[in-house]
Formats: C-alpha cells, sequence, structure tokens
C-alpha cells in the first residue's frame, strides 16, 4: 500500500532528495515553508507528515502544534539534529507521532511512516467502533444506544430471515408491538400483511371467531361469511399481544391451528391452509401460569421456540434522554410549538424518574411537557409532579448508564432487577440465583411495582 507524505523542510534539494528516495513506498509531495505545508493540508488528505524542525519564519515544534489543532488525524515525524533530544522532547509534547534523528537511514525513515500511518488506521477504526457502540441505533421507530436494546437489535436481525415462532416479553410499555413489526419488516415476509390482535381485549367466543373467522349463518349476526384474522395474515405475520391472557379453553383451539397449519371457521365444515408466522407478546410469567395451571404446556413450548426480553426503561441509561429527545422532535413538530430539548436539570430529572410505564410513559410525559412549555427547552416545572417528586437524594454520574451513587437498598433493587431480567422472568431460577426463597423474592418484586399485589393486600 502507497502512503501520502508531505514532507517540509526549508532546503529544497533535501525534500526532492526525499521525494525520489521514497520511491515506490510512498507518494511524497513536499514544502519548503510550514505555511506552504498548512495551505497543502488545507486542500488535501495526507497520511503523514514529515517535517524538520528548524526552519525559517516556522519551525517544525510550532508547525506539529497547528497540524495537531487543525488536522489531529494526522501524524507528524520530526527530523531533528543528532543529540538534539531536547528538541525531540519539546516536539513530542507539542503532539509529534515520533521523530528521527540526522542524519537517518532511508529504512529508519520508511519504518517511522509505516507505523504513523497504521496509527492512524487503528485511530479511525477505534473511532469507528467507538460511534457504532455510542450512536443511537434504530429499527424502525425502535431507537437506542444502550448495551440491553443493542442486544435486542442484533437478536432481531439474527431470527427475523426464518420462519421461527417468536415469544415476545417484558412490561408493559417496553415497545413489544415494535419487536415484532421490525420481525416482520425484515423478514422475507415483509411483502406480506402484518395482522396485530390483543388477546385480552376480547372474550372467549369472540375471539375464535376474530381469528378463525365465521360461516354464514354461524351465529344471528353472521349474514355473510368472514375469513378471519389467520387468513388474513396468509404470507404474512399474525401478531398475539398478551397471549398470557388467552382464555384457558381456546389454548388446545389455537394450538390445533398451529399444528396442523389449518383453520376452520366457526360454524364452517371445511378448513383452509394459511401460512403465516406466528409472533407472541406477554408481560406475565408464562412459566409460573403453566405450573399454576393457567396455560397449556404444550402451547407454551409451541410459541416458545425463541424469546426476545425487551428491557425495561430503567436499565436503558442515558436511551432516557436519547428517546426523549426523540419525542421532543416529534411531538414540537406535531404541536407547532418551537422546543428544541431540555434544561440539564430536566434532563438528570428523568434520568432520576424509574418509569414504571416504561417507553409509553415516557412518550406521555414529554407530550405533556411539549404543551405545556412556555420557552425552547423543556424545564422541571414543565414535567408531572410523580417525576420531579421521584428524584433520589444520591448524585448521578456521567455515564453509559448513568451510574449512581445510591444507598445499599436501592442496590439491592436493581440487582434483584438485573437477575429477575436477565433469567428472562423466570421466578424459580432468579430466587436461585439470588438465593432467596420464591416467596421472598414475589413480596420484593410486588413492592418494587413490578408484579401486581395480592388481593388480600389491596384489602388492606
Amino acid at each position: 500500500m502507497t502512503h501520502s507524505v508531505l514532507i517540509v523542510d526549508d532546503d529544497d534539494a533535501f525534500c526532492q532528495m526525499l521525494e525520489t528516495s521514497l520511491g515506490a513506498s510512498a507518494h511524497a509531495d513536499s514544502a519548503t515553508s510550514a505555511m506552504a505545508a498548512l495551505k497543502l493540508l488545507e486542500q488535501r488528505d495526507f497520511d503523514v507528515v514529515v517535517t524538520d524542525i528548524r526552519m525559517r519564519h516556522m519551525d517544525g515544534v510550532e508547525l506539529c502544534k497547528r497540524v495537531v489543532e487543525s488536522r489531529p488525524d494526522v501524524p507528524v515525524i520530526v527530523m531533528t539534529a543528532f543529540g538534539s533530544m531536547e528538541t525531540a522532547i519539546e516536539a513530542l509534547r507539542a503532539g509529534a507521532h515520533d521523530f528521527v534523528t540526522k542524519p537517518f537511514d532511508l529504512d529508519t525513515l520508511r519504518i517511522a511512516i509505516t507505523r504513523a500511518v497504521e496509527h492512524r488506521e487503528l485511530c479511525r477504526k477505534v473511532q469507528r467502533l467507538e460511534q457504532a457502540l455510542h450512536e443511537p441505533r434504530e429499527m424502525g421507530p425502535m431507537l437506542g444506544a444502550s448495551r440491553p436494546i443493542r442486544q435486542v437489535f442484533d437478536l432481531i436481525e439474527r431470527v427475523a430471515p426464518s420462519d421461527a415462532t417468536v415469544l415476545v416479553t417484558g412490561e408493559s410499555g417496553t415497545g413489544k408491538e415494535l419487536v415484532a413489526r421490525a420481525l416482520h419488516e425484515r423478514s422475507p415476509r415483509r411483502g406480506g400483511p402484518f395482522v396485530a390482535i390483543n388477546c385480552a381485549a376480547m372474550p372467549e367466543t369472540l375471539l375464535e371467531s376474530e381469528l378463525f373467522g365465521y360461516a354464514k349463518g354461524a351465529f344471528t349476526d353472521a349474514k355473510s361469511a368472514r375469513p378471519g384474522l389467520f387468513r388474513q395474515a396468509d404470507g404474512g405475520t399474525l401478531f398475539l399481544d398478551e397471549i398470557g391472557d388467552l382464555p384457558l379453553g381456546f389454548q388446545p383451539k389455537l394450538l390445533r391451528v398451529l399444528q396442523e397449519k389449518t383453520v376452520r371457521p366457526v360454524g364452517g365444515d371445511t378448513e383452509a391452509s394459511v401460512n403465516v408466522r406466528l409472533v407472541t407478546a406477554t408481560n406475565r410469567d408464562l412459566e409460573d401460569a403453566v405450573a399454576d395451571g393457567l396455560f397449556r404446556e404444550d402451547l407454551y413450548y409451541r410459541i416458545h421456540v425463541i424469546q426476545i426480553e425487551v428491557p425495561p426503561l430503567r436499565v436503558r441509561g442515558n436511551d432516557i434522554l436519547i428517546l426523549a429527545q426523540h419525542f421532543v422532535n416529534h411531538f414540537s413538530a406535531t404541536h407547532a410549538k418551537p422546543v428544541t430539548g431540555f434544561v440539564p436539570a430536566a434532563a438528570r430529572t428523568l434520568l432520576a424518574y424509574s418509569w414504571p410505564g416504561n417507553v409509553r410513559e415516557l412518550q406521555n410525559c414529554v407530550e405533556r411537557a411539549v404543551t405545556l412549555c412556555r420557552h425552547s427547552e423543556i424545564t422541571v416545572a414543565d414535567l408531572p409532579d410523580k417525576v420531579t417528586e421521584a428524584q433520589p437524594s444520591h448524585p448521578v454520574l456521567d455515564g453509559e448508564d448513568s451510574y449512581e451513587l445510591m444507598p445499599m437498598q436501592e442496590v439491592e433493587r436493581r440487582h434483584v432487577l438485573r437477575v429477575y431480567e436477565s433469567t428472562g422472568q423466570n421466578k424459580s431460577l432468579a430466587a436461585k440465583v439470588l438465593g432467596f426463597n420464591r416467596k421472598t423474592l414475589y413480596r420484593k418484586l410486588r413492592s418494587y411495582g413490578v408484579i401486581p399485589p395480592e388481593p388480600s393486600d389491596l384489602d388492606r
């Protein structure tokens, strides 16, 4: 690989000699003054600058400082007279990458140039990796840069091309339907329909006719046949949200459809083949539901081929601010208000709140703040009381995950929740990892608001 080298020396003959000598190993140009070199750097890109120290008007140390200020990505090698170590050290302090002492052999200079170019390429690679790590990634309407959400994005990319059945789990408001839509949009079925239904919103009899369709005359109001959502989603994706609330009596009917890949409309005599990819979602612990006899084990294993756990907002660190700014941009345009962002105190307040309603709650909070905001930036006064009153007394440290200095009680809460999330909300496994009995874990999760209280608790 040929490197582009800028040689700077006020001895024109020496410059010409180096240009010729470097030959095939480098494409060399020269400048006989520091100012001429700076102009060339403005016009063209060089892999490395090789400059003499002693020059008229502006010496090599000052040139090095100017290059570091204007082109910090271009390494500088200084040439200094033998024995002038103090000058070489001064150049290194000014930002020089390396130095060679005159007289030198050309192989020494070639090695120095190669090392400088390799250093430049390594710095560029690190910079690209850091940008990929910290810049928000988008997957449809989902956005984030934190490690938990990047893991979700990566899993979606790996799973989407297949036809495998996916179970999306996570708390309410985390964006489970967005994951389902992202899977569809990145799958070979993206040209087909995406059909969604909330299983918790319908009684069993209506759910059956909605999913399987019905024949004409199947019941009083069935004046014409209806195909049902399975057939509407043919060639595409069917998303069953809140499948944990599926009536127990209906579960074997759904299982049969998934096994046979055919549906029979309510009141119908014939079956029709269906070709759908099934994605389901729930905020419940289905393993517990199976153990309690509320969910069929065979259906659970049928839908639980691949699980994607959507992390709660409270573990996503600075994604809170990334999402909040996204919502500001959206609602300021929607409501025609010139709101640009948050004052620092308001941003810290958002980070301090635990967001039990997750992204949905944050979205509603930001819409309210944009609506009430009287200035170009949202202040603490524009935020809901429950958000502002939840500020911790401990300081927040800057960092990818907005780490806080916190009391031991909060450390325990976060550790318990992290283990709970890492085990896929498997309470038995989480309790075993934490060294709790199952009853203790239930009590802690209820106190954190993760699972609903027992009916007896509500009566107190």
